[in-house]
């Protein structure tokens, strides 16, 4: 890791810092303006973070006692193994943090909680367009060679 860079779980004091970064994850992804995540579902993805029952968890990279970055990830099933999968839905670094090490680490963090879990997977999307980012995925997992199709309902 990074020196001076720390993951940990997000706390629930956490939200003032979480919530600019959440932000940020959403603006890079078009989430604004009249497309913007309605006010609820950021309080329930945050609620979900502190439900015990809920397979969803949150890790923040700290430094300098600010938070520079976010990864959200969760543990559901499969039925091409025994084992859970760990899919990794959300990462991002505050520009001003970007070139640091803060993804690696908070992708790194996933690994290890994926292990302790038991997974034997890790994965996640990210647009074609996200040169930078991939940049970093092509040196610590695989390209999976799936493309991904939705509809919603």
């Amino acid at each position: 890791m990074s020196a001076g860079i720390s993951v940990r779980p997000v706390v629930t004091a956490d939200y003032a810092g979480w919530k600019p970064l959440w932000d940020g994850y959403n603006a890079f992804y078009g989430r604004t303006g009249v497309t913007a995540l309605a006010p609820e579902i950021t309080q329930m993805t945050w609620s979900r973070f502190f439900d015990a029952y809920e397979p969803m968890h949150a890790l923040v990279a700290e430094g300098a006692g600010e938070l520079l970055g976010l990864v959200h990830y969760l543990f559901h099933r499969s039925t091409i193994q025994i084992q859970p999968t760990c899919y990794l839905q959300d990462l991002f670094t505050a520009e001003a943090a970007r070139g640091r090490g803060v993804g690696r680490a908070l992708i790194e963090a996933v690994y290890a909680r994926a292990r302790q879990a038991g997974c034997s997977r890790v994965y996640w999307h990210t647009q074609e367009t996200n040169a930078t980012a991939m940049r970093l995925y092509d040196q610590v997992a695989e390209k999976s060679g799936f493309v991904v199709y939705r509809k919603s309902l």
